[in-house]
Formats: structure tokens, sequence, C-alpha cells
């Protein structure tokens, strides 16, 4: 059986519609008349790479750090409004 030859640029596209669009590995296939098998390889060589775990946990730190600032901006926030509607109602 002889297998066809796909350009590169065709696969890649073929990898957007799984990866960007997100239909199904064997939707594309069926569709582009291809199989799942190359489909996923071609996900592996022209997808997005993982993320390595310790991007991960960087990830994890950084939001929890943005939380935290988060809360502490929202808390000062609200203390300026409480003074401000203090001052604004007995004038000195």
């Amino acid at each position: 059986m002889k297998s066809k030859r796909y350009p590169e640029e065709f696969k890649r596209e073929a990898v957007k519609q799984v990866t960007e669009r997100g239909y199904s590995v064997a939707e594309v296939a069926q569709r582009l008349d291809t199989t799942t098998h190359s489909l996923y390889a071609w996900i592996k060589k022209y997808g997005e790479p993982q993320p390595k775990p310790s991007e991960d946990l960087d990830l994890t730190s950084e939001n929890a750090r943005l939380k935290s600032e988060l809360r502490r901006i929202t808390e000062e926030r609200d203390i300026l409004k409480k003074a401000a509607r203090y001052f604004a109602n007995n004038p000195e």
C-alpha cells in the first residue's frame, strides 16, 4: 500500500484543527482522508510543546502571589472608600 505524502503546511493546518479549534482527532483525520496515527504524529511534531512540571509549579506560585496581592489591594481600596465617605460627611 502506497502512503500519501502531505506538504508540511497541510500537516500544520491539520494540527491547528485539533489543537486550536477543538475538533477531535478522529473527525479531522476522517475529513482530511488521513489516518489518526498520522495525525497524532503530526500533533507530536508540530503541536505546542507541553509545559514542564517546573513551569506548572512556577505558574501555581505566581498565581498564589497574585491572589494574595489582589486581596491586599482590595482591602486597601475598601479602607480608602470608607475614609472618603467619612471625610465627605464630616468636613472639618
